[in-house]
């Protein structure tokens, strides 16, 4: 598959950390082999679109205490304005941040009027969980006539929901994504 530039953006998913409240020190500091990889997969990517020239999009978990039902789910996770995007990852002034309050980063933002002022017809999309922010802002993307690229080692599933195969089958059988490496990728980019 051949990615048209002019036409193509970064969609980066949940890639933040929680920080304390007025403090940039992460919750969790411990990363295991997994996450450190995926982390790492997440900064190559963005790094090959911003060598690519395509527009980044980041979409991030900003939840208010006491009004998000994804709180009572799985608890205090991506509170506005105590989280931040991997440290690992280069942010770029021209990248933009939409923030979002569901699973997935179209409803209730401008994420798709965003897109089309942009012109991109065509997403490549990386992030976290795969099986539940990754998962639902696919299928919004596929209801919304967008191309999906997925670069199955830039996400990942740790809350137990599904598994990583599962959701990466998925989206190559209900929402026509094309699943590729980061080498791949970056040949994409070329």
């Amino acid at each position: 598959m051949a990615l048209d530039k002019s036409t193509t953006a970064l969609l980066v998913v949940d890639a933040i950390d929680s920080v304390a409240e007025g403090d940039d020190t992460v919750y969790d500091n411990e990363l295991s082999p997994e996450m450190a990889a995926f982390r790492a997969n997440v900064a190559r990517v963005v790094d090959l679109a911003h060598e690519a020239g395509l527009p980044v999009i980041f979409s991030n978990d900003a939840h208010v205490p006491g009004l998000d039902h994804e709180l009572e789910l799985w608890g205090e996770h991506g509170i506005v304005g105590r989280t931040r995007i991997f440290p690992e990852v280069t942010v770029a002034d021209t990248d933009l941040i939409v923030t979002k309050r569901r699973y997935s980063g179209f409803f209730g933002t401008d994420l798709d009027l965003t897109l089309r002022e942009l012109g991109v017809d065509t997403l490549v999309v990386v992030g976290c969980d795969t099986n539940i922010c990754v998962a639902h802002t696919l299928a919004d993307a596929y209801y919304r006539n967008y191309e999906t690229v997925v670069v199955e080692p830039a996400t990942i599933t740790f809350l137990g929901v599904g598994t990583q195969e599962g959701a990466i089958d998925t989206f190559r059988k209900c929402y026509a994504s094309t699943i590729v490496g980061v080498e791949e990728l970056a040949g994409m980019l070329a």
